[in-house]
């Protein structure tokens, strides 16, 4: 089971044992409803980028956390965790796993992020890919554990229509707030949304997440959700590199591109955030897949650039965009794994 962090703003109690509790009797005068064939796989809701919180109500917020989006599937043959595009990542998870069939109930769809926290008690995609072994990586992380989020199906039950303030009444009675294993709730916080995304960003989150509690499950970016940042982080593809023989790995700088209709935009480079240990596996990927000219139009003046097939996608930190559309103060956080099927960045 992993072990809490050493300090942690966002975590209490982590000294009381973690025990399951046991699973409870049907009672026999409840009358017996319908059951509703249980999805294979369900497209997860996503957030909706926006630069302020909404006001309202209407609205719950919650921390956002930075890592793999996954679904748990408690179904009668055992446990299924997939992620955003479907691929079975089960044997990656085994804590998840393990945790998944101590829940109390008998079939369920647990939609949440895996992650993995710093000694903060804040989520980390490095650590979490460092875990799996980085991108196309085959370890299993002993790290991760599952922030639950919303409960999709539950006891024979599709729950998708119902409103997120139902669905998280039956989460929050199958997974306790406070628990300390590796399937946690991720807590609704009861806020101003202005005063919430202050907070957050001076304790070092990503952000905060806003959610309507009258909206059904929505699959896709609809609006029901939304995601407010501290600090702007999206998905690029790597297009290419510059050589540098003074910097680790020879990688002076990446250069990154995102979507625009069917092609590749150039949107600028990032040059930090690279470890040592993170530049050496990057060069050994780039080498395998270089091209003689550019994969996108590119009327920059870098020299030494060495032009690569647009196969990686790299989660890139930033402040702004500059007036020509390039990217202010990048610094790198990681490659996505393909399986994860993360959204690249969109221009108009």
């Amino acid at each position: 089971m992993t072990k809490p962090p050493k300090a942690k703003p966002l975590l209490q109690d982590a000294d009381k044992p973690v025990r399951s509790r046991p699973r409870r009797p049907r009672d026999p005068t409840q009358p017996n409803l319908l059951l509703d064939p249980m999805p294979n796989r369900i497209d997860p809701c996503l957030a909706l980028l926006k630069p302020k919180p909404p006001k309202g109500p209407q609205w719950a917020f919650e921390v956002k956390w930075d890592g793999y989006r996954l679904s748990v599937h408690v179904e009668p043959t055992g446990i299924r965790i997939l992620t955003r595009g479907g691929h079975d990542w089960t044997h990656r998870f085994p804590a998840i796993q393990q945790a998944a069939l101590w829940l109390p109930v008998g079939t369920a769809i647990l939609d949440g992020e895996a992650v993995v926290l710093d000694e903060q008690g804040r989520s980390d995609f490095g650590l979490l890919q460092q875990s799996l072994g980085g991108r196309g990586g085959k370890k299993v992380s002993k790290e991760a554990i599952f922030m639950v989020f919303d409960l999709l199906y539950f006891d024979g039950h599709d729950l998708r229509n119902s409103e997120l303030d139902v669905r998280r009444h039956l989460l929050e009675d199958l997974v306790p707030a406070e628990g300390k294993g590796d399937i946690r709730l991720s807590e609704e916080i009861e806020a101003d949304g202005d005063q919430l995304l202050v907070s957050a960003c001076e304790h070092g989150l990503e952000g905060i997440i806003a959610k309507r509690l009258d909206s059904p499950y929505r699959s896709g970016r609809v609006g029901d959700w939304l995601k407010i940042k501290c600090v702007q982080s999206d998905s690029f593809v790597i297009v290419g590199y510059e050589k540098s023989t003074a910097a680790r790995g020879q990688i002076g700088s990446l250069l990154l591109a995102a979507r625009k209709g069917d092609g590749l935009v150039y949107a600028g480079s990032v040059g930090t955030g690279f470890k040592e240990r993170d530049a050496l596996q990057l060069r050994v990927m780039m080498e395998k897949i270089t091209l003689k000219t550019p994969p996108l139009p590119y009327t920059g003046a870098r020299k030494n650039v060495v032009w690569i097939q647009p196969a990686l996608i790299a989660e890139i930190e930033y402040r702004a965009w500059t007036d020509d559309g390039k990217l202010r103060h990048a610094s790198y956080k990681g490659l996505r794994d393909v399986q994860d099927n993360a959204a690249i960045y969109e221009v108009d």
